[in-house]
């Protein structure tokens, strides 16, 4: 079982930024894949990015490339999702994910965050 906590959400200006943590415990798996992923309301959950132990290989969404960036702590089980050049259209609970590969997109990850909201005024 792996337990997933984010962290760093919170209130911020359009063309600001945050970092975002996800840090894991219970027996992370190195072969998994950690994901981003955020729901707006009203909104389906949507893929934002992921990083592939196995691969050493990251993915984004079209709508976050250029201005979000994932990275990695192995030392803390921690995934960070740094964003920058935010926009009110950001505005979402965020998520993070851990699991096998099913592909980057996929909503089939194994284990979940509780979320963490960031809002993102104009």
């Amino acid at each position: 079982q792996v337990q997933l906590v984010e962290s760093g959400g919170g209130l911020v200006q359009a063309g600001g930024s945050l970092r975002l943590s996800c840090t894991a415990s219970g027996r992370t798996d190195r072969s998994y894949v950690r994901a981003w992923f955020r729901q707006a309301p009203g909104k389906e959950r949507e893929f934002v990015a992921a990083y592939s132990y196995s691969s050493d290989n990251t993915n984004y969404a079209d709508s976050v490339t250029g201005r979000f960036t994932i990275s990695r702590d192995n030392a803390r089980n921690t995934v960070y999702l740094q964003m920058n050049s935010l926009k009110p259209e950001d505005t979402a609970v965020y998520y993070c994910a851990a699991g096998d590969f099913r592909g980057w997109a996929s909503n089939e990850y194994d284990y979940w965050g509780q979320g963490t909201q960031v809002t993102v005024s104009s």
